[in-house]
């Protein structure tokens, strides 16, 4: 990301949806608050974590956040070329950076606040839930994309100061796959899972 600042907006925000209770067809700003309020008492609980927030919160990101629709936009049009074993070890890999590198920067300190503005309805299936986080004295909007499915809201992708995680992701992964195709991502996100936990 562009900052410290900026990163830290994202991991709270990439996070912080993570834990939402499902619903069917529900209330999506419901969602958010629930699963906010959730995740930052895990990682603002007081308590001395005995493992990594990455493997606290795992279970409710991939709950709540459709890690199979943000890894195919994040690649774009060439997912269609991938074949069906390197779409799920992308998905497995892309999934795995995204927890390892937001959530395991959380750190000890003031919680965050978070004011909720009026959702925005994008289509029927479809809502942009703006807020903004509020953290030592500055403040960051932070929308997010949340999208229905499977009959649940489910989030599809981040915009943090006005930057979309997907579209970010993209800029990436667009020249891998113009150079090597598929097999340049997925040795890249191999390689930089390797780095990360390398330094743990």
């Amino acid at each position: 990301m562009r900052s410290i600042r900026l990163l830290f907006a994202s991991i709270v925000s990439f996070a912080a949806l993570s834990a939402a209770t499902v619903v069917q067809s529900g209330d999506p700003q419901q969602v958010l608050r629930s699963g906010i309020d959730e995740v930052l008492g895990i990682v603002y609980s007081g308590k001395t974590p005995t493992q990594p927030f990455s493997v606290l919160v795992r279970p409710v990101l991939e709950k709540n956040f459709s890690f199979d629709v943000i890894t195919r936009r994040a690649v774009g049009p060439g997912w269609r070329q991938f074949s069906l074993a390197q779409q799920q070890r992308t998905t497995v890999l892309f999934t795995e950076l995204v927890i390892h590198t937001y959530a395991d920067r959380f750190e000890a300190g003031a919680q965050p606040g978070i004011t909720y503005a009026a959702p925005v309805v994008l289509a029927p299936n479809k809502r942009e839930l703006p807020t903004t986080i509020d953290y030592a004295g500055k403040k960051y909007a932070v929308a997010y994309r949340m999208e229905l499915v499977s009959d649940q809201w489910r989030i599809c992708d981040v915009i943090i100061e006005g930057v979309s995680m997907i579209s970010n992701y993209r800029a990436q992964f667009d020249p891998m796959f113009q150079h090597g195709g598929a097999a340049e991502i997925i040795r890249s996100l191999e390689e930089k899972l390797v780095q990360i936990t390398a330094v743990k």
